[in-house]
């Protein structure tokens, strides 16, 4: 009967360790997928509210949550720059969409 020897071993605790890693990411995944949903539904609400596409486009508003974000990022201590970055392609899409739903009820 053969045993696993020494690398082997490692090579296999290794996949182990990885398959579990990669199960709490797609964990961590539904969770954000779940809060963008919420903020979804905020921003469709906030579209109709606003009174022209100016107002929907807000770009101190955008600076203003990078500020926070950024912030908030350097006191959980990880990377306010892959933050920063993931928040300004979230917001653009939250801004197309909103534009919509503004046009759609002006």
């Amino acid at each position: 009967m053969a045993t696993i020897q020494g690398n082997d071993r490692d090579a296999l605790a290794d996949k182990e360790q990885l398959a579990a890693v990669r199960i709490a990411v797609d964990e961590v995944d539904d969770q954000i997928v779940t809060l963008i949903a919420r903020r979804e539904r905020l921003i469709r609400i906030a579209g109709t509210l606003k009174g022209d596409d100016a107002e929907v486009r807000a770009p101190g508003r955008v600076e203003r949550i990078i500020e926070h974000v950024r912030s908030a990022a350097e006191k959980k201590d990880i990377d306010p720059d892959i933050v920063e970055s993931t928040y300004r392609a979230m917001i653009s899409g939250f801004i197309e969409l909103e534009l919509k739903v503004h046009n759609e009820n002006s």
